[in-house]
């Protein structure tokens, strides 16, 4: 639980008709305005609607639950990093089925309707299933996005001896790896010519590759699944582009993702993929917010569109939203595009910023050991750091991200950029 905090479920009475706050999500982003939005008003009811069961929890860790590491009870935002703020109204099983932001009301399925002064729409983002695959809606097909979709997938474990993936994402490779602990014989099946094709380009994974090869990770490209096949019991195998079949009984697809925006189907709010913000993560409705996946900001220096699906930028946004709500003006200050740090067959990978290279004008540093590997990209002038991968070793690589996101000019620390040694000295001082 959350100092001070309370909890509730669909039909409780607890929450009042008007809230000063009401947060519509209650993962990465919702949570960390929620407790910011308290940091600096101590006074204002703070409501947050979840649709989901479970009490928030740390959505990264979800894998864990498949792979039987951990319980959901060890996943909850209780009192650490940016959730420990108090007296907070969560409640579970709160579907916000539509919005009237001339009245600044939302309507809550099966609960009626609460009032706001200001809202956030942290939403988040809800897994891509291609139509195109045919049978997805057969018993043991999933896609891991929830702690209940990870629950479901634990249960599916007792009776499968294969597991088939389709698409090479982090989450989907973390699921994998988390039913290879469990004993099944996991395929991956991946249409780009390499796994984590957003996060690095092929010759950048080498490494991620044999250390997959190595823990029992079997691995297609360059092919797709056409439909899932399937009996009474659910899977029983997929059927691919090229005509093959492998038998199976689960199939988990990670295909990307698509922010939940419907619920704002009629309304003045701004919608362009995701929920379009300005710099203080304002949309176009009067004292609404956007935070997470679901908005739609902007890269730092080039000021384009985007949209990311990282738990730390939703961190981040739901922070300065917070802040915004609270009246303390804040300016975001931008997305860094990709940037992953994590670990796959327990080979620790970061992926930040630029990371795509060829055919492109970029001025590119690559060097590489049997147990290490890195890639930084400057910009043509090779006076900027605009991206950067390591695998094996990642010291400092939050210094990295810092000299990217800062646009700081790289000359005086070039040398040590290249060999790895950068260090907080260096970046804070400049000196040589």
């Amino acid at each position: 639980m959350y100092p001070g905090s309370c909890f509730g479920r669909k039909g409780d009475n607890v929450t009042e008709e008007k809230s000063k706050y009401i947060i519509v999500g209650a993962s990465a982003a919702g949570m960390a305005a929620a407790h910011t939005i308290r940091l600096h008003d101590r006074q204002g009811s703070v409501t947050v609607l979840s649709e989901e069961p479970d009490t928030p929890y740390f959505r990264p860790l979800i894998p864990f639950v498949v792979s039987g590491k951990k319980r959901a009870e060890d996943m909850v935002l209780s009192g650490c990093g940016p959730y420990t703020g108090r007296d907070i109204f969560v409640r579970t099983e709160a579907r916000v089925e539509s919005v009237n932001t001339a009245e600044k009301t939302v309507s809550v399925q099966g609960s009626g309707v609460l009032a706001y002064e200001k809202i956030l729409f942290a939403t988040g983002s809800r897994p891509y299933i291609p139509p195109e695959i045919k049978g997805t809606d057969t018993k043991g097909v999933f896609a891991l996005r929830t702690l209940a979709h990870a629950r479901n997938m634990a249960k599916r474990v007792k009776t499968s001896d294969h597991a088939v993936m389709l698409g090479g994402g982090l989450l989907n490779l973390k699921a994998a790896f988390a039913l290879l602990e469990r004993g099944l014989k996991v395929t991956l099946v991946v249409y780009s010519p390499e796994v984590l094709s957003q996060l690095m380009e092929p010759e950048d994974a080498f490494l991620i590759r044999k250390a997959m090869d190595t823990a029992g990770l079997k691995i297609k490209t360059g092919c797709a699944a056409t439909h899932i096949i399937s009996e009474h019991t659910g899977v029983t195998g997929v059927a691919l582009d090229h005509g093959g079949e492998m038998s199976c009984r689960m199939v988990c697809i990670g295909k990307g993702v698509r922010p939940n925006v419907e619920f704002l189907n009629g309304t003045n709010v701004w919608i362009d993929g995701g929920i379009v913000t300005d710099r203080y993560t304002a949309c176009s409705a009067p004292d609404a917010f956007a935070a997470g996946d679901v908005a739609v900001t902007f890269k730092p220096g080039s000021g384009d569109r985007i949209m990311t699906a990282l738990w730390t930028n939703a961190v981040e946004m739901g922070r300065c939203a917070g802040r915004n709500m609270a009246g303390v003006k804040t300016a975001y200050s931008g997305t860094l595009g990709i940037l992953n740090a994590t670990q796959v067959a327990e080979e620790p990978f970061v992926s930040m910023g630029v990371v795509h290279t060829k055919d492109r004008d970029f001025e590119v540093y690559r060097h590489a050991t049997d147990t290490t590997y890195r890639k930084v990209v400057f910009n043509p002038q090779g006076t900027r750091l605009m991206g950067a991968v390591f695998i094996g070793d990642i010291t400092n690589a939050g210094l990295y991200r810092y000299v990217i996101r800062g646009k700081m000019p790289v000359m005086h620390i070039k040398r040590y950029i290249m060999d790895h040694t950068l260090h907080y000295g260096h970046v804070m001082t400049g000196k040589m």
